[in-house]
């Protein structure tokens, strides 16, 4: 059975492949906007629910749909994609020295039956302390600007991050475990899959 990767993340995309996983792509835009009065949790459920069932719409079965989203937490707060080098600095201000939360939330829907799997997990992530030279460094980087929270846990930023509690891939954006294992109960099977 084929699986459909519901989203244009380069990063989604790098862990099903070093995986060995094979797919392909369908990108669901949709709006991001919480809803008022939202929890985290609740928001990145409705939007992979939103993407994938997008992309459902869209395609013909036998498919498994598989489509995520990745919200940074801080203090019950959403922090998303910087706006500026500012918004990045404040950001990695905030995280310095303490814990935070990074809430993946994955939907899974087979077709033609519609049969779906949903879940939320979430991984603390834990930096040192930053001095404001190490963060005028990282922003000279690339490296921030088009990620949540204004790092990448797989790049230079895992130099600030001792310890995290949970999935490591769940912070680059898909808990790979967990996935395999849902897509094993709707009936995915490695054996379709090329080495």
């Amino acid at each position: 059975m084929k699986l459909i990767l519901a989203s244009a993340s380069p990063r989604r995309a790098q862990i099903l492949h070093d995986a060995g996983v094979s797919f392909s792509v369908l990108s669901s835009a949709i709006d991001e906007t919480p809803y008022p009065g939202e929890t985290p949790a609740e928001l990145v459920e409705r939007l992979s629910a939103a993407k994938a069932e997008l992309v459902a719409a869209r395609t013909v079965g036998p498919a498994i749909l598989l489509a995520a989203d990745t919200v940074v937490v801080l203090d019950g707060q959403i922090l998303g994609k910087p706006r500026s080098t500012e918004d990045a600095r404040r950001m990695l201000e905030k995280f310095s020295g303490r814990t935070h939360a990074v809430l993946t939330g994955v939907t899974l829907i087979r077709l033609p039956d519609m049969e779906r799997h949903q879940f939320v997990e979430s991984t603390l992530v834990s930096f040192a302390p930053l001095s404001g030279d190490e963060i005028s460094r990282y922003l000279a980087t690339d490296e921030p600007y088009d990620k949540a929270g204004a790092y990448a846990i797989q790049g230079r930023a895992g130099r600030f991050i001792p310890r995290i509690e949970g999935c490591y891939f769940n912070v680059v954006g898909l808990p790979l475990a967990r996935v395999i294992a849902s897509l094993q109960e709707l009936g995915w099977s490695e054996e379709n899959e090329s080495p």
